[in-house]
């Protein structure tokens, strides 16, 4: 049943065509159960130069970012801090059309491509910032590797010059496998990150991948504190993300790492930081048992809505746009009508 998803898709455009054209995103957007709720949009990247192309669900192009945020301008909508919007929805006086931008793991390319173009619409914003791999400046190991096997192009590949990697794949039919591969065995060994940047250079070198334009443009590592320091003085909200963006069941290893990206925050910043997003949107009794005791705030999903007055701090709904979000659908949800549509009224 692969049509299926197709199909509802198509539905959904139609219908979110149809709302649009008989004026209703015009009617829910300036309504006042819109300004009872609250927008939290999620991006992660922007990208420096073409990883849109290699995974459009987790960068945007600097075009299709620009094109949002003139949507958002343009529609007049209250573009607030993330602090400031949930005290407001507490206290349901949040101003009409609110929004909220957020941004996770604190990629450089939020420093070199996002942040100029927030900056230039006076736009605030908040970043989730996972901080191993900001102090530990490299590509992501994780990213790294599905990104040279895309880069690779269709060949076959024989990894006999990777340690401890096995296998004959054909890309990229098999790029899952070859990825999966990868990964198990960084983590099988328990690489520590040198390793795996080492690993990671081996990785291109097999595929025949030039990794130096990779590591020159600093695609797919974050911003180092330095980086982020100079953000946090210009007025970016920097708040957790987990040290080391993992979150097993585990007690002490879940307070430990939310300690040590709590330390490295407020030493780059200058400033406690009080809420949380969700790695992967991974949520869990344990890690919520966590916060609470931690005294966090506030944390957002990966479950898309509008959170309201009622909505529980620690399981704020965040609508993420992505590069394969249509235009009508992502002004669908600044209006609210996706989510009015998705209500059991509707």
């Amino acid at each position: 049943m692969g049509w299926a998803p197709d199909l509802l898709r198509q539905l959904r455009t139609a219908v979110l065509s149809v709302c649009r054209g008989t004026g209703l995103y015009e009617v829910v957007r300036e309504s006042r159960w819109r300004q009872q709720r609250l927008l939290i949009i999620g991006y992660h990247g922007v990208s420096v130069h073409d990883e849109h192309e290699w995974d459009p669900e987790l960068f945007l192009s600097l075009p299709a970012f620009e094109a949002r945020l003139d949507m958002i301008a343009q529609g007049g909508y209250s573009v607030l801090p993330l602090d400031e919007a949930l005290e407001l929805l507490k206290q349901g006086t949040l101003p009409p059309k609110s929004v909220v931008l957020t941004f996770d793991d604190g990629y450089y390319n939020f420093y070199a491509r996002a942040y100029p173009a927030l900056r230039a619409r006076g736009f605030p914003s908040t970043v989730y910032l996972t901080t191993y791999y900001s102090e530990f400046n490299r590509p992501i190991y994780n990213l790294g590797v599905s990104y040279l096997l895309w880069k690779a192009g269709a060949r076959s590949w024989h990894p006999r010059d990777v340690a401890g990697v096995t296998g004959d794949f054909t890309l990229p039919a098999m790029l899952w496998d070859a990825w999966l591969a990868l990964v198990r065995y960084a983590d099988r060994e328990q690489l520590t990150g040198v390793q795996k940047d080492a690993l990671l250079g081996d990785v291109a070198a097999s595929l025949g991948v030039d990794l130096a334009p990779v590591r020159d443009r600093r695609l797919l590592q974050l911003m180092n504190p330095e980086e982020v320091a100079e953000l946090a003085r210009d007025g970016v909200d920097f708040q957790l993300h987990t040290h080391r963006h993992r979150t097993p069941p585990d007690v002490a290893f879940l307070h430990s790492d939310l300690l040590e990206n709590e330390i490295r925050i407020e030493r780059f910043t200058g400033t406690k930081p009080a809420h949380f997003c969700y790695p992967n949107g991974h949520v869990h009794d344990t890690l919520s048992s966590c916060l609470q005791q931690r005294n966090v705030r506030s944390a957002t999903t990966c479950v898309p809505g509008l959170a309201t007055r009622d909505t529980p701090l620690l399981a704020v709904p965040r609508f993420i746009d992505t590069m394969v979000m249509s235009p009508l659908t992502f002004e669908g949800w600044l209006t609210g009508v996706r989510s009015w549509l998705s209500m059991p009224h509707a």
